[in-house]
């Protein structure tokens, strides 16, 4: 990697010059001494040498990230990485794969570009998306067909535009149809003033994209790629998960895969994602969706034979602690929803940090009981973030049978259709704040995050039309009911429950027996508590009897311990009641009993006497 002298006169500068001095400042803010000694060891003992130009092939990377074959991914990955090695010169794309490409590949997919190209920190999805699409000015206009996998080994055949489906061909939007955006991102233009290039030289930077789009197929590859990474720590194997590519798992991955993409087009008739659509949903839906780029692509910056864990002369305590540790369960508990897959789903607008290895099962209607009263005693006294999961089956449009009936009973007249074709939903609520009861008001904070995982996925954030975010109400004295989004309850004026439940604009209410659900999604009326869905623009209404309930826990050791020790304290509290021989029908005797166990006075209750 050389340097071209500062003083020479920018226009006479080759476009190998200046990339090279972009690279070579890259080097120098972006990556410790250390970490640029490894790369270089990594790529010197990786690569491939033709002449004088030693590069990097697809089967290489992919060999050397441990992507398995089984995903398909590799071409998707190594056609982005030869588009971002051409950077700041994008119209030069694809490239090869030398040791100062590699620099732009890494310092763009670790987001390391920040240290240097701070105005354009926020670009990158955009710099993604035109790696990973593709356009054909000359067969869009003629409305033919493009494949759906292309790498540079080989091009999947085209198939008529009506085959349909996610292995045929597709028809390429005609010019106009949708939107171009500027060709000169921020980044790229961050980086020409970098290199002080002037005007000139940003001219033809890029083609321009019309009907441009990431074929469905190849997205739908790079997220489970980026799904099976998603808990992927910086000196961690990927290899290590394989476990989840194999068998049932690797069905479970592909259905997850498909809710996801069933937030960007119809996966079974669309032929791709357009820029219009990526850049709208991936902020608000999936913020998260890239980070598995950072730590798969840091491997590069940690060679083998720095590994000192390795080294004879290290010192035995010294090779224990930096040997590399067998992979952990993603999961403390076994769910009757959640899997390791549906984590990775979760991770996608929750950070991973709070969710890998660090969540726990706090209740399980199916182990606990499908009550109101178990849901308190396993869940309130978590003093930490938790995630509640509810699946169910959509009910019939006419109810069946009383308990359907009685259900309906208590809610609005239904005016909205379905969210989905699916007859099964999955929803979920992340609650930052400690749970409690709410006899005059609901609790949460601009934090709480209302979701759906399937058939579709879907976030609804907090808004601040209201904060009407989390409801439990028990009787007496309120209609009962957990609800998110919806007002607080009325109180009930006798014990016949003949009010409906009040639905927010965007709300989900399960009912007192934790027997039927309803999540309401009113489009029109533009949101409540939470925004209204970016990727579903029509209002829908999903009324399911309710399968499986549980609450996971957010939070390390800390927290579960002093949940452990609250139990253990009431379990003590139950006990010493129980001992005591009350009903001699002398109340103060009783009372004075009481005191003496120290189960009363002071600040504590003992309820009624009377």
């Amino acid at each position: 990697m050389g340097q071209s002298h500062s003083d020479e006169n920018p226009r006479r500068r080759s476009r190998e010059d200046l990339a090279q001095e972009l690279a070579l400042r890259f080097k120098d803010k972006c990556f410790t001494s250390l970490e640029f000694y490894s790369l270089k060891d990594v790529f010197k003992s990786l690569a491939d040498q033709q002449g004088s130009v030693r590069y990097l092939k697809e089967d290489t990377i992919a060999r050397y990230l441990e992507i398995p074959d089984i995903l398909g991914a590799s071409p998707v990955i190594f056609q982005m990485i030869s588009y971002l090695g051409a950077f700041p010169f994008l119209q030069d794309a694809p490239v090869v794969l030398e040791l100062s490409q590699m620099v732009m590949v890494i310092v763009i997919m670790t987001e390391r570009y920040k240290r240097v190209l701070a105005r354009g920190s926020t670009d990158r999805t955009k710099l993604i998306f035109k790696s990973l699409a593709v356009y054909d000015r000359k067969v869009s206009e003629a409305g033919a067909t493009l494949p759906l996998t292309v790498s540079n080994d080989e091009t999947t055949s085209s198939k008529p535009a009506n085959g349909g489906g996610a292995d045929g061909g597709f028809a390429i939007d005609l010019p106009g149809e949708d939107e171009s955006y500027d060709d000169d991102d921020d980044l790229v233009l961050t980086a020409y003033e970098l290199l002080d290039i002037k005007e000139a030289v940003r001219q033809g930077s890029a083609p321009e994209f019309h009907g441009a789009i990431i074929p469905t197929d190849n997205f739908r590859k790079l997220v489970m790629l980026l799904l099976l990474a998603a808990p992927l720590d910086a000196q961690e194997s990927l290899s290590q998960y394989s476990n989840r590519v194999a068998g049932s798992e690797l069905e479970l991955l592909r259905s997850t895969v498909d809710c996801i993409l069933s937030s960007f087009v119809d996966v079974e008739t669309s032929p791709g994602i357009k820029y219009r659509q990526f850049k709208t949903i991936i902020p608000v839906l999936f913020p998260y969706l890239f980070s598995s780029f950072n730590a798969l692509f840091e491997h590069f910056l940690f060679s083998k034979n720095l590994d000192f864990s390795k080294h004879k002369t290290a010192d035995p305590r010294m090779q224990q602690e930096l040997a590399p540790k067998p992979a952990q369960p993603l999961l403390s508990d076994k769910g009757d929803i959640l899997n390791d897959h549906m984590l990775a789903q979760i991770s996608l607008f929750i950070p991973g940090s709070s969710l890998f290895r660090r969540v726990r099962r706090l209740y399980s209607g199916n182990d606990a009981g499908f009550s109101m009263g178990s849901f308190d005693a396993k869940v309130f006294n978590w003093r930490a973030p938790t995630i509640l999961l509810v699946s169910g089956t959509l009910l019939a449009e006419t109810p069946q049978g009383g308990q359907e009936n009685a259900f309906a009973d208590t809610l609005p007249t239904k005016r909205f259709r379905n969210g989905s074709k699916s007859s099964r939903v999955t929803y979920g609520v992340y609650v930052r704040e400690p749970w409690k009861h709410t006899h005059k008001e609901c609790f949460g904070d601009s934090e709480t995050i209302l979701f759906q995982l399937s058939p579709v996925h879907d976030v609804f954030p907090a808004s601040t039309i209201n904060t009407d975010y989390v409801a439990f109400t028990r009787p007496p004295g309120n209609q009962p009911c957990l609800s998110f989004g919806c007002p607080h309850p009325k109180p009930s004026k006798s014990s016949r429950r003949e009010a409906h439940y009040t639905l927010g604009a965007v709300s989900l209410l399960l009912n007192d027996s934790f027997e039927f659900g309803v999540f309401n999604h009113d489009y029109t009326s533009r949101g409540g508590a939470f925004h209204t869905s970016i990727s579903r623009t029509f209002d829908f209404q999903d009324r399911f009897e309710i399968d499986q309930l549980e609450v996971w826990g957010c939070g390390g050791d800390d927290e579960a311990k002093a949940q452990a020790e609250r139990w253990a304290w009431e379990e003590r509290e139950a006990e010493a009641r129980r001992k005591i021989n009350l009903g001699s029908g002398d109340i103060e005797a009783d009372r004075a009993l009481l005191e003496m166990a120290g189960l009363i006075g002071g600040n504590r209750s003992g309820g009624s006497m009377g």
